[in-house]
C-alpha cells in the first residue's frame, strides 16, 4: 500500500502552520487527495493562559525596582522581545516583584502569560526543560507534546511567533536550562528569576536587575501587613529591631509577622528579643521545614566542593565585611584560586561584593556560621583562625613600625610563618590609611582573639594599634579594646605587656573626660613599674598622672610629675620621649598664665622631636608654640606656627588634631578682628569635629566644645619607647 499524502492548513489564533497534522485551534479545513474534507465536529476551544501564581495584591516597598523593569520594556513596548534575569538572594522576593510587574502589564499580553517554576533547588533536581516545554504546549492545545527536547522547543517557538505573550521563568538553574525555554514570539516579555546572575543571557541580549532587602521603612510596612498595623504603631521600637534582626528580608519579615500574628495576645518586644539570640534566628524564622534557612541551604548544597568549603570558613570570621586578602588567608588560598570560588559564592547571591571586600548578608552570616561550627574544633578550623589574626597582627605591626617606630618594642607572638611585614606600606600615609579602613576589623580581631583563648593576640594587636588610637582618636574603642587588652595580658602574664595596656588604656579614658579612672590605672602602672624596677615604664605612669592633675586643675602635681618623667627619661637616654614630657611642661605653664616661661620650653621640645624625626609629635610643639605666642599678643608668629601644624596634621591625616588647629586659627582671627576669616575657620572645625564624632563615638568630638575656653591637651604619651 502506497504512503497517504495529505497537506494541513491549521489555523491557531492567527498562526498557519503547514506541516504533520496537529490540533492546536480549530481546523478550518483539510485537503486529502485533493479534496477538502470538513471536520465532522468543531474542536475545543481553549483558553488563553494565565498561568502567574498568585502573590499578595499590595507589593511594598519595590517602586525602584518596578521603575527600573519599566525602563526595560522601551517605549516602543511589543516591538521585539525583551527579558529580563532578576536576581537576588534567598527570600528578597524576586518572584513576587516579577509577578506583579507582569500582572500589572496583562493587556500587553492578550495572547498569554506564561509560568514554570524550573526548581533550581528542588531536592530531585533542576526541572527537565522537555517537561516545562510540554506544559506551554499543553496551554497551547498541543496533545501529546513532542518528547524530543529540540524538537518540543521549535514547536513551542513556531506556535509563539507572533503572538504577544509573557512569561515568568522562576527559580532558574542555569542559563542553558533558560534558553531552550525562550519563545519565537518577536513580541515577549520574559522575565527569568534566579539566585545565580545567569551572565551568558547577556550574550542574548538579556537585561539585568539585581533586587535587594527591604528599606527599613518598608520592612516596617511589610511586617504591619502581617500583624496589623495597631500593633506596629504601639511598639514601633520593637517592630524596627524585628525587621532589622530579620536582615529586611521579605520571606525572613513574613515568617515573623507568621509567628506575631499567631500570638495576639504577646508583646512584639517578646519575638525582637527572641530573634536578638543569633543561636536562635535561623530557626525561628523556619516555620513548617520551609524559611530562610531551608532556602540558604538549598543554595548551599549547590556549591562545589571548594565553595563549600570556603564558605564554611567564611563562617568562623567576625567580619561583616571581609577584603581579599583576608579571604585568602582564612582559605589558605592565592587569589587565582580564590578568585573562581568567591564568583561563585557572588553568582549564587551567598556573598555580596562590595567596594574592596565581600559582605555576608545578616542571616547568610548566622548560616554560614552554623556550617562553620562542624570545623571550628578541628585543626582546619584552628588553622584558618590563626592565620587570619596572624595577619592582621603582622599588617598593624608594620603599620605601627612605619607611624610610631619607637613604640614598636614589645613582643609579637606568631602561630602560623607571618612575621614581620617588612616594607607592605609604601609611606606613613598608606599605613595610617590602612589602619583607617581597617580600624573596626582590627577591634573585632581583637574581640575574636580574646574569645577564642588567644590572649597574647589580644593585648598584642591592642598595642599594634596604637598609631590608630593616637591619631584617628576611637574614642569608645580606645577604652574597650585595652580593657580587653589588660586583661588578656594579665591572664598570660605579660608584666609589660599589661604595663603598656594600663598607660595607653588611661590615655583614652583621660581623653575620654574618664580622669578618675585614667589616674587608677595610671596609679596601678606606676606601682607595677616601681615593684619591676623600669624607670620608663614609671616615667610613663608618670606622664599619664600628670594629666589627669592638670584636667582637675592641680597644676603643681602635674608640674612635679612631669619634671621627674623628664629626668627618668633623660636618664635613661630616651631624647624624644624626654622632649614629650618637657613640651608639656610648657604647655602646662601656658595654661597657668605664663607664656613667656612656657616659649623657650616648647621651642626646646620641638627642635628635639625634629632632631628625632618624631614629625607627628614635632606638629604638636609647634600648635602649642602657636598658643604659647598668642597668649603673648604675638599673632603674626602664631599664625605661621598654627598654618606649618596645620599643614602637617593634613599630610599625616590627623583630623582631629586638624579641627583644633583650625579652631585655634579662628581664635586668632577673632583677635584680630578678621570675623570672616574667623567664621570660615570655625565652620571647617565644626565640619570635621562632626565627622570625627559620627565615625569614632568620641561624645568630645562635636561643634558645642567649639565655644569653651581651649584646653590644650596634648595626647596622652605613648608608653615606654613612644
Amino acid at each position: 500500500m502506497g504512503e497517504t499524502s495529505f497537506t494541513v492548513r491549521n489555523s491557531a489564533a492567527g498562526a498557519r502552520i503547514s506541516g504533520p497534522v496537529v490540533q492546536a485551534g480549530q481546523i478550518r479545513d483539510l485537503t486529502v487527495y485533493g479534496q477538502t474534507v470538513a471536520p465532522s465536529a468543531a474542536a475545543p476551544a481553549f483558553p488563553v493562559p494565565r498561568q502567574l501564581p498568585s502573590t499578595p495584591g499590595h507589593l511594598i516597598g519595590r517602586e525602584n525596582d518596578l521603575a527600573c523593569l519599566e525602563n526595560e520594556l522601551g517605549s516602543e513596548v511589543g516591538v521585539g522581545d525583551v527579558t529580563v534575569v532578576v536576581t537576588g538572594p534567598a527570600g528578597v522576593g524576586k518572584t513576587v516583584l516579577a509577578v506583579h510587574w507582569l500582572r500589572r502589564h496583562a493587556d500587553l499580553f492578550p495572547d498569554g502569560q506564561f509560568h514554570a517554576d524550573l526548581r533550581a533547588h528542588a531536592v530531585g533536581g533542576p526541572a527537565d526543560p522537555a517537561e516545562v516545554l510540554g506544559g506551554f504546549l499543553r496551554a497551547l492545545g498541543v496533545a501529546p507534546a513532542p518528547r524530543d527536547t529540540a524538537e518540543a522547543a521549535a514547536l513551542w517557538r513556531s506556535l509563539s511567533a507572533g503572538r504577544r505573550i509573557g512569561v515568568l521563568l522562576d527559580n532558574a538553574a542555569t542559563a542553558e536550562q533558560v534558553r531552550l525555554l525562550l519563545p519565537g514570539s518577536g513580541h515577549a516579555v520574559v522575565v527569568v528569576t534566579s539566585r545565580r546572575r545567569l551572565i551568558r543571557l547577556g550574550l542574548g541580549g538579556a537585561a539585568f536587575h539585581e533586587v535587594g532587602p527591604l528599606s527599613r521603612g518598608a520592612a516596617v510596612r511589610l511586617l504591619a501587613q502581617g500583624v496589623g498595623s495597631g500593633r506596629v504603631d504601639r511598639e514601633s521600637a520593637a517592630a524596627v529591631l524585628v525587621v532589622e534582626r530579620c536582615g529586611r528580608l521579605p520571606l525572613a519579615v513574613c515568617l515573623a509577622a507568621a509567628r506575631i500574628a499567631a500570638r495576639p495576645a504577646q508583646p512584639l518586644a517578646v519575638t525582637a528579643e527572641a530573634l536578638g539570640l543569633e543561636s536562635r534566628r535561623l530557626a525561628m524564622l523556619d516555620v513548617g521545614g520551609e524559611g530562610v534557612r531551608h532556602a540558604l541551604d538549598a543554595s548551599f548544597e549547590a556549591l562545589g566542593a571548594g565553595a563549600a568549603r570556603l564558605y564554611r570558613l567564611l563562617g568562623l570570621l567576625p567580619f561583616p565585611v571581609v577584603t581579599p586578602d583576608i579571604v585568602c588567608e582564612v582559605g589558605g588560598l592565592d587569589p587565582a584560586t580564590a578568585e573562581p570560588l568567591l564568583d561563585e559564592l557572588a553568582d549564587i547571591h551567598l556573598l555580596e561584593e562590595t567596594d574592596g571586600g565581600f559582605r555576608l548578608h545578616g542571616l547568610v552570616k548566622l548560616h554560614a556560621r552554623a556550617h562553620a561550627d562542624a570545623i571550628h574544633d578541628l585543626a582546619e578550623g584552628q588553622a584558618a583562625v590563626d592565620r587570619v589574626l596572624d595577619r592582621y597582627l603582622a599588617s598593624a605591626t608594620a603599620a605601627e613600625a612605619l607611624l610610631s617606630p619607637s613604640h614598636r618594642t614589645l613582643r609579637r607572638d606568631y602561630a602560623t610563618e607571618q612575621g614581620h611585614r617588612e616594607g607592605e606600606f609604601a609611606d606613613e600615609s598608606a599605613a595610617l590609611g590602612w589602619l583607617e579602613a581597617e580600624t573596626e576589623r582590627l577591634a573585632d580581631a581583637v574581640r575574636w582573639a580574646a574569645a577564642t583563648g588567644r590572649a597574647a593576640t589580644a593585648w598584642q594587636l591592642v598595642d599594634a594599634m596604637w598609631p590608630a588610637f593616637l591619631r584617628l582618636r576611637p574614642a569608645a574603642l580606645w577604652i574597650e579594646l585595652h580593657r580587653i587588652g589588660r586583661t588578656a595580658a594579665r591572664s598570660v602574664g605579660h608584666r609589660d605587656g599589661e604595663l603598656r595596656m594600663l598607660t595607653s588604656g588611661g590615655a583614652g579614658l583621660r581623653n575620654a573626660g574618664a580622669s578618675e579612672e585614667a589616674a587608677e590605672w595610671y596609679a596601678e602602672a606606676l606601682h607595677l613599674a616601681r615593684a619591676a624596677g623600669d624607670p620608663l615604664a614609671e616615667a610613663d605612669a608618670l606622664y599619664g598622672l600628670s594629666q589627669t592633675h592638670r584636667t582637675a586643675g592641680r597644676l603643681a602635681q602635674a608640674a612635679d610629675c612631669l619634671r621627674t618623667a623628664a629626668d627618668l627619661r633623660e636618664a635613661c637616654g630616651y631624647l624624644r620621649g624626654t622632649a614629650l614630657a618637657r613640651l608639656a611642661l610648657g604647655d602646662l605653664r601656658v595654661a597657668d598664665g605664663r607664656p613667656a616661661e612656657a616659649v623657650p620650653v616648647i621651642a626646646d621640645a620641638y627642635r628635639d622631636l625634629a632632631a628625632v624625626r618624631a614629625v607627628y609629635e614635632a606638629a604638636r610643639a609647634l600648635a602649642f608654640l602657636g598658643q604659647a605666642q598668642a597668649a603673648l599678643g604675638a599673632n603674626d608668629e602664631a599664625g605661621r606656627c598654627y598654618a606649618e601644624a596645620l599643614a602637617r596634621f593634613r599630610a599625616s591625616r590627623s583630623r582631629h588634631w586638624e579641627a583644633r588647629v583650625l579652631r585655634l586659627l579662628a581664635d586668632l582671627a577673632r583677635d584680630r578682628g578678621d570675623l570672616t576669616e574667623a567664621a570660615a575657620r570655625q565652620r571647617e572645625s565644626e565640619s570635621l569635629y562632626a565627622a570625627l564624632s559620627a565615625r569614632t563615638g568620641d561624645r568630645r568630638a562635636d561643634a558645642a566644645a567649639l565655644d569653651a575656653p581651649v584646653l590644650p591637651l596634648p595626647p596622652a604619651e605613648p608608653p615606654s619607647a613612644d
